[in-house]
């Protein structure tokens, strides 16, 4: 089920009455059988695996509270940590290694046809952090079993998070709270931003998009250009899209998730970008549970830059999936930021001594958005590596681009844009300038000072624009396959 499907629009009026209807203290069974509900709709056969992480997590973290010993514990820790993450490897890479390995070294391995459902890579590490914090005995000592088992199966984050902690979604669960009226209002407009992100902005943008990295090897230079600046804003929307409804849709029960996206082209370097903009949950999953214990920043150099590249190749393996496949390109991706922090790192020094001598201009608006297009180009020639089908492929388009740059400016001045083009330009920068205006004041607290004629205008502007624009075919999420 998508939040974007007429199904949906029925299932949730439906699950918000059964859970406000019911006692404050059984709420929390009325939103975990609407998670089921929600997550078997499309696939029963979901549940299975649901049903099954969530047994190894009870299992495992009521065994991590009666052990005996700290070695006792660390076992148990292991064991559930192989049995959440092991099975998402195996899921991911195992006929994919079989068949490398077949084609390179001649070794025949069995094909076990091994796919994860939609999401798994989401619960599966929300299952992790949740046992780390149970071994460190980091989580809420109030709830119980089927608390636990609403936070992995809590049906607005379970397809593309956010990576939500147990620590603090279980005392908003336990307590069962209500929607406030400033929640349900902020819920609704998330929700409805959330669709003209996807519906209209990325699900229109998309068929440019794939038509070019289908044919990459023969597409012109200026088809190439134009899909890689339109890719990049794609998986923006599809991405962000989800988690502000996936947000919005939490409000409405009176649950707050955690932010996953603050305007992330806005970000001054790669750094900003993959640490405090973009896909926030994952990169404070990855910071707690493998950079800080590998030794974050506190080890040497050589180890630091290490620590640094092994959250990015781990990232890059992490978003391998269904949505793009399974390859080395996803490597390559991690590779490449990985390379730009460290280029980042290398180079503070640097920067810090011309701020110094260069005061007025290190702190210029100029200087400042330089900055901004700089990192969106770096961040964009990596969505190469994420979009492209093959190793090849993204060699291809990076080739042509660079040996064509030269000429794609007087190209541009012939190409036959199509009305679809010409749609994708005026999204992108509508986007762009709401954008802009949310980096210094939240959209959401400007409309909240609006007058209420302008507040209403805004949201049947959306709803028409979404009417007469949207694609509203069942294009599904990006990131529901990683």
């Amino acid at each position: 089920m998508l939040f974007t499907s007429l199904e949906f629009l029925v299932f949730l009026p439906l699950a918000l009455a059964l859970y406000a209807a019911l006692p404050p203290r059984y709420r929390w069974l009325a939103l975990l059988a609407a998670s089921h509900v929600f997550y078997g709709a499309s696939k029963p056969a979901n549940l299975l695996y649901l049903g099954g992480m969530t047994l190894v997590v009870l299992a495992c973290g009521r065994a991590l509270e009666s052990a005996a010993s700290e070695t006792a514990r660390r076992w148990i820790l292991a064991a559930g940590l192989a049995a959440a993450l092991g099975s998402l490897v195996a899921f991911k890479f195992y006929d994919f290694i079989a068949g490398e390995l077949q084609r390179g070294a001649g070794i025949a391995l069995p094909r076990l046809g091994l796919t994860a459902p939609a999401g798994y890579s989401f619960y599966a590490f929300s299952a992790a952090s949740y046992l780390v914090d149970a071994f460190r005995r980091a989580l809420p000592q109030a709830g119980h079993a089927g608390h636990v088992a609403l936070y992995l199966a809590h049906f607005p984050k379970i397809l593309a998070g956010p990576i939500e902690r147990a620590t603090t979604f279980l005392p908003q669960a336990v307590a069962a709270v209500s929607a406030s009226p400033e929640q349900l209002v902020l819920g609704s407009q998330l929700f409805l931003w959330g669709l003209v992100k996807k519906v209209l902005i990325a699900d229109n943008l998309a068929p440019l998009v794939d038509r070019t990295f289908a044919i990459a090897a023969y597409a012109t230079p200026v088809d190439l250009a134009l899909s890689v600046y339109f890719f990049a804003f794609q998986i923006y929307c599809d991405f962000s899209g989800y988690t502000d409804m996936a947000i919005g849709v939490s409000l409405l029960f009176g649950l707050k998730l955690m932010d996953n996206f603050r305007r992330p082209y806005h970000s001054r370097s790669p750094a900003e970008f993959w640490s405090d903009r973009w896909h926030i949950s994952l990169a404070h999953w990855f910071r707690d549970y493998l950079y800080i214990p590998l030794g974050g920043s506190r080890v040497g150099q050589l180890r630091h830059y290490l620590n640094v590249m092994a959250v990015f190749i781990v990232s890059g393996m992490w978003h391998a999936g269904l949505g793009y496949g399974v390859g080395w390109t996803f490597l390559a991706w991690g590779i490449l930021n990985g390379a730009y922090v460290w280029a980042g790192l290398a180079s503070a020094p640097m920067w810090k001594r011309l701020g110094e001598k260069l005061p007025r201009v290190a702190a210029s608006q100029a200087f400042a958005v330089l900055r901004v297009l700089l990192t969106f180009h770096l961040i964009a020639a990596s969505w190469i590596f994420f979009r492209a089908r093959s190793l090849e492929d993204a060699w291809h388009v990076i080739r042509k681009l660079a040996t064509s740059a030269a000429e794609i400016p007087p190209l541009l001045a012939k190409y036959p844009f199509t009305p679809d083009h010409y749609t994708a330009f005026v999204l992108i920068v509508a986007l762009v300038a709401i954008e802009i205006a949310d980096e210094r004041r939240s959209i959401f607290e400007r409309l909240a000072a609006a007058p209420v004629a302008l507040r209403w205008a805004t949201c049947y502007l959306a709803i028409f624009a979404l009417l007469l624009f949207g694609r509203w075919q069942a294009h599904e999420f990006i990131y529901m396959q990683f």
